[in-house]
């Protein structure tokens, strides 16, 4: 799976569509078109005409040039019929045994538009072949640099230009530029989205809703059949969100691939952004066979299962039953369900039971090779909230500082010093300063002056183990603060629990 952050696609082939239920037309997108291949004079058109002229006239230099019509605008339901555009275009006329050595030669001028053809053949001569130009860089015969004269003049090819009239229609252009002549001029036209296996996934402005059904045009967008519109925020709960098919196909079962792992999942019912493939790649690079991972919020698996097959111990947890379902949907599929323990539970309870469970195990062993642990706490609107439960979590004799687990906590930050501002909230959950012992890596930009940001550091023994919290905290603290406001450090069960 990759994302598709980029200007809509546009049709590469030379297309023409069929509806299969013309009836229902009502319904812009909701039905998928059947595409067949169209004749060659479907895109140049019945009134081709051909006529020599010494000159280019400069309307051809026009920027609005291979912009659809202009009575399209405020159009609200798609009309194909209605992008038909006549335009003329300067073709070299040369014979067709030339061509191919030609067309190398005349890189730079020949016409670079999707989905038309450059070299067409001559309704006036059948041994001479016609190729379209550059009509931006090609006004007469001068336009020719001198190696492509050179060219010209020893394939026995006459300089002299033509006009030819070259018919548009909807499958010529861009997506961009259909919806740019559509909307109210000014408006911003949306250009990017998510892709999601066959969907498209969209977060549309208030201002573009009532062009929704034109926003995302299925037939111009290979292997998409649906497109989305979240309607709401992401539950903090179960991190998904409404969301409004807008075209295609109801469906949102989907398989994506991602960084050579397969998952399958509803995109309706979990939390999956494939914004996030560049940030499950860096923390499994961090990660060394043998290692130990607990993902608290681990989705449909895409921390936990790259780390398994890097021959990791994995624990994955997520409270949303059909993350889990789906969890243990991938493990089965990629082949490393017996790698991974999976849970569903709420992460404070995960952090309790489970990861304790381990931890206690593990750092109390006598061997000397002992593994790394990282736990990966991926929910960013709330996992620094989390950060309290690590507080006096462990009893006994601390382990060395090199076997501290190590935290890669997920938050949001809209400061104008990002990096700091996490950094503080970290700080302020935990009770102990990170300033020397952290790092913070910036994931990407959200939102307009918001930032997802991932902070890591190692769990501070005064801040795990509740024997040094304590001592700490009698230390820093006089009694009689510790009498008025409590000791968050005592190691008193409420401290832990889920309230």
């Amino acid at each position: 799976m990759r994302i598709v952050w980029k200007l809509f696609g546009f049709s590469r082939r030379l297309l023409q569509v069929e509806w299969c239920h013309p009836s229902e037309s009502i319904l812009l997108f909701t039905l998928v078109p059947r595409l067949r291949k169209a004749p060659s004079v479907f895109l140049l058109g019945q009134r081709q005409g051909l006529s020599t002229m010494p000159e280019i006239e400069a309307s051809v230099r026009d920027s609005e040039l291979f912009s659809p019509p202009s009575d399209v605008r405020g159009m609200r339901e798609l009309d194909r019929t209605a992008f038909k555009k006549t335009v003329s275009i300067p073709v070299l006329k040369a014979r067709k045994e030339v061509v191919n050595r030609l067309m190398r030669a005349l890189r730079r001028v020949a016409l670079q538009r999707p989905g038309i053809k450059r070299v067409i053949e001559d309704p006036k001569d059948e041994d001479s072949r016609l190729i379209m130009l550059d009509p931006y860089r090609m006004l007469t015969a001068d336009s020719f640099d001198k190696a492509e004269l050179g060219v010209l003049k020893e394939l026995d090819v006459s300089p002299q230009l033509s006009q030819y009239n070259l018919e548009l229609t909807y499958e010529n252009f861009k997506s961009e530029e259909i919806l740019k002549a559509v909307l109210p001029e000014g408006q911003d036209v949306t250009s990017g989205f998510s892709r999601v296996g066959h969907i498209a996934h969209l977060n549309l402005r208030d201002h573009q809703l009532p062009f929704k059904h034109l926003i995302v045009m299925v037939d111009k967008n290979p292997g998409i059949t649906s497109a989305v519109n979240k309607t709401s925020n992401i539950d903090n709960t179960y991190r998904n969100f409404q969301m409004e098919v807008l075209c295609g196909e109801e469906n949102m079962l989907t398989k994506v691939r991602e960084n050579n792992y397969t998952y399958e999942f509803d995109f309706s019912k979990v939390y999956w952004n494939p914004r996030l493939s560049t940030e499950h790649g860096r923390i499994t690079e961090l990660l060394n066979p043998g290692d130990v991972l607990f993902d608290v919020f681990a989705g449909v698996g895409p921390f936990a299962i790259p780390a398994a097959r890097k021959n990791c111990t994995v624990f994955a947890n997520d409270l949303n039953p059909e993350s889990h379902k789906w969890l243990l949907h991938n493990c089965k599929l990629n082949k490393v369900d017996q790698k991974v323990k999976v849970f569903n539970m709420d992460g404070k309870d995960f952090i309790q039971g489970p990861v304790r469970e381990e931890l206690m195990l593990r750092l109390g062993l006598s061997a000397e090779a002992k593994p790394s642990v990282h736990i990966v706490m991926n929910l960013p609107a709330k996992a620094i909230e989390f950060l309290s439960v690590f507080r006096s979590l462990l009893d006994g004799q601390p382990c060395s500082t090199e076997l501290l687990p190590t935290v890669h906590c997920y938050c949001f930050s809209k400061d104008s010093d990002p990096a700091k501002d996490v950094r503080q909230q970290a700080e302020a959950v935990l009770g102990v300063s990170l300033e020397t012992s952290s790092s913070v890596h910036l994931v990407r930009n959200v939102a307009p002056n918001k930032e997802m940001l991932c902070i890591t550091f190692q769990i501070p023994t005064a801040t795990l183990y509740r024997n040094q919290s304590l001592s700490l905290q009698n230390d820093q603290e006089p009694p009689l603060k510790r009498q008025k406001t409590g000791d968050p450090f005592s190691g008193e069960p409420q401290i832990a629990s889920d309230s």
